[in-house]
């Protein structure tokens, strides 16, 4: 009877330590908000090809303790964001944030100044919540006249130098200009593109040290 309960004592200590393990895991995992349009929601492809997914796999595989929340909507604007960033904010506390937003404001033309004036704010909210912010290059074709694409793609930068924050290449950068890795509109990456634009994200994110 003494040698059945000392191995009921020995699996209640394993248990006990394997328990509080789990709960240390828990509580050190880190949460990265990923505020996009259509390229980050996955638009035309499956949601288990999509960018977010591999990249999320691709950190599971390696240890890394980071969860990922696709907050991303096609079609959305500067000003959609800002209003979903609020809500966000409040209910998921991320620790990061990445905005991925501007590309249809500028199809639609849109001021500079309203463009970079709702990335700012959103920069803003993000450092009120104690969050940080990671700021990715947009770039638009240039048939919007060089005046306004200079003006445009200037704003990351500028932005994310003068609130010292995170800046990371466009998502397209690699796989833009070659169409067998693009959709028939030209804008689009396809689920051959998706693992690319995972690889090269995840590079930007280790080279960051975010998340060691």
């Amino acid at each position: 009877m003494s040698k059945i309960f000392g191995f009921l004592k020995k699996v209640i200590f394993y248990y006990l330590i394997i328990f509080s393990f789990t709960n240390i895991i828990i509580a050190e995992e880190e949460t990265l908000l990923i505020l996009g349009d259509s390229i980050s929601a996955g638009y035309g492809i499956n949601q288990k090809d999509n960018w977010v997914t591999v990249l999320q796999s691709k950190f599971d595989n390696d240890g890394t303790s980071i969860k990922l929340i696709n907050s991303s909507v096609s079609g959305d604007t500067t000003s959609g964001g800002l209003q979903r960033l609020r809500r966000d904010l409040q209910k998921f506390d991320p620790d990061y944030v990445l905005i991925e937003l501007g590309g249809n404001d500028a199809l639609r033309g849109y001021p500079i100044k309203r463009i970079k004036d709702n990335l700012q704010t959103m920069i803003a909210l993000i450092k009120n919540n104690n969050s940080k912010a990671l700021l990715m290059q947009i770039r638009i074709p240039p048939n919007y006249g060089q005046k306004y694409t200079l003006a445009f793609e200037r704003i990351y930068l500028e932005l994310a130098s003068s609130e010292e924050i995170y800046f990371l290449p466009f998502i397209l950068e690699n796989v833009g200009l070659n169409p067998d890795l693009m959709q028939p509109d030209g804008i689009h990456p396809n689920a051959k593109a998706q693992p690319l634009i995972a690889k090269d994200i995840k590079k930007n994110l280790d080279s960051l040290l975010l998340f060691k």
